[in-house]
């Protein structure tokens, strides 16, 4: 049976070709390329806004072709061409996935839809502090992301927080451009890798302030110090900085999918480039998956290539 018939075939049965799962960059792409694909899809996501983590970031300055763009904008913009081409989510959250004779089974609150493949493009949140001032001055010096916002800060004042790998990377990274970067970590020994605390402690630029937990972002229309306190003396005081960045864990959308598809130790679905989990006819894009670099341009890479994946896949049933 050629494509086109298996389309049809899709409809007059109630049954999807393709379910996509979020409407971040990733699933914004794939929602493109599905339909470019003539695919029949149905597409969900829990949010008013589609972009997915960008909208919440205040500038974007290392998007191809687009630099100085702000998330809010160029999420716009990505939704904006999928609608174009007739694409718009539903507003619904997704409460579980499974598979009944071959077909997949996606049930939210008031509607249960079957498809016979499923882009999972859920993405992933930084984990927050939770502390006074952090909501409010996000986008105005506090970041979640060095790659993308260190060329903001350069010859200025920074502050990460963590004490892994990722911490040390943005702290190393700050460090080129950056005239001081603190790092402050609430235990007295890092667990990075002992590669890059070499690296790092030959950073001149870089102050460590051990035993130490953030307070409060201080500031108004802008980051102008973090309040710590000592652990072991509990003795608070304040760093002047004209950033705070923190690095204290990714938590990825996979809560839901745990019995559905492999998770790795820090519950990422186990997916490569092309997008393939260990459940057939399930793929993964985006933040989501296991991943070495979780940027905008990555996700939107993973969208293209899970709708290639998922067509071979139909065309192949």
């Amino acid at each position: 049976m050629v494509a086109t018939e298996k389309v049809r075939q899709n409809i007059m049965e109630n049954i999807y070709d393709l379910a996509i799962l979020g409407a971040g960059p990733a699933g914004i792409c794939a929602a493109i390329y599905a339909t470019r694909a003539k695919l029949n899809t149905i597409w969900l996501d829990k949010k008013f806004v589609q972009g997915g983590q960008i909208v919440d970031t205040y500038e974007v300055d290392n998007y191809p072709g687009l630099p100085g763009i702000t998330g809010l904008d160029l999420g716009e913009a990505m939704a904006g061409h999928a609608e174009k081409l007739g694409m718009k989510p539903q507003r619904e959250p997704v409460r579980s996935i499974e598979t009944e004779h071959g077909i997949k089974v996606i049930r939210t609150k008031k509607n249960e839809y079957r498809a016979r493949a499923v882009i999972i493009a859920c993405g992933a949140t930084h984990r927050h502090l939770g502390i006074p001032g952090e909501e409010e001055l996000s986008g105005m010096g506090v970041s979640y992301c060095a790659t993308c916002d260190a060329a903001f800060f350069q010859d200025r004042t920074v502050v990460v927080v963590g004490g892994g790998n990722v911490a040390v990377e943005d702290a190393i990274l700050l460090s080129r451009t950056c005239k001081k970067v603190y790092l402050v970590h609430r235990r007295d020994e890092l667990r990075a890798e002992k590669i890059l605390q070499e690296s790092l402690f030959a950073c001149k630029n870089v102050e460590l302030i051990w035993d130490s937990i953030p307070l409060s972002i201080e500031g108004t229309d802008k980051v102008e110090a973090l309040k710590i306190r000592n652990k072991k003396t509990q003795e608070e005081s304040f760093i002047e900085t004209d950033g705070v960045f923190i690095a204290v864990g990714i938590v990825p959308g996979t809560e839901k999918f745990k019995d559905l598809v492999k998770l790795d130790e820090a519950g990422y679905i186990v997916a490569g480039e092309d997008g393939i989990t260990s459940e057939p006819g399930i793929f993964a894009a985006g933040d989501i998956r296991t991943k070495n670099l979780r940027q905008v341009v990555t996700a939107v890479a993973d969208g293209a290539n899970a709708v290639a994946s998922a067509q071979r896949y139909l065309l192949d049933k």
